[in-house]
């Protein structure tokens, strides 16, 4: 019983002491990385968007809707979007692949929201990959879809079976 405890006691130390070791070399990686970050960040490109939320307001099920994001390199280096993404594929972004977008230059974003079988509130993101500081920027949409009578009683239809199925 004595050598349990003298292990367990031995194991947390061990433990206790290589991850204060890893904390100080975490904490001196961090240091290193933000001063680098700090020189960059003066000569990244940086996206200010005219806005970065669309509401649509309400809309009927099936309708396609679509809203411009427009923004501007406000950065020092040139702005290179790799890749936009929504969050789902009801939401279609369309942007300058690949395009160089010079310091003080605006570009677009076209973004598409297609409706069909979205009923109810909808909010959606589209996620940029550039070469920003982040990395990364975000614009969302929202919009109220309202049901088509005509799915929404297939989709009670639909729940209906389901929960007489289930019983």
């Amino acid at each position: 019983m004595k050598n349990y405890f003298k292990i367990l006691f031995l194991s947390t130390i061990f433990f206790a002491i290589s991850c204060d070791d890893n904390a100080n070399k975490k904490e001196t990686k961090s240091e290193n990385s933000s001063s680098s970050s700090m020189i960059s960040s003066s000569e990244s490109p940086i996206m200010s968007f005219d806005k970065t939320f669309h509401d649509f307001g309400t809309i009927q099920e099936g309708e396609t809707v679509e809203t411009i994001f427009t923004f501007t390199n406000s950065g020092k280096s040139d702005l290179i979007i790799v890749d936009a993404r929504g969050s789902c594929g009801c939401t279609v972004p369309e942007y300058p692949k690949n395009t160089p977008i010079s310091p003080g230059e605006t570009g677009k974003i076209r973004v598409s929201f297609d409706s069909s079988n979205k009923p109810n509130m909808q909010q959606k993101t589209v996620t940029i990959s550039a070469n920003t500081d982040s990395g990364r920027e975000t614009i969302r949409i929202k919009a109220l879809v309202q049901a088509d009578p005509v799915k929404q009683k297939q989709r009670d239809a639909a729940a209906a079976a389901r929960a007489q199925q289930n019983n």
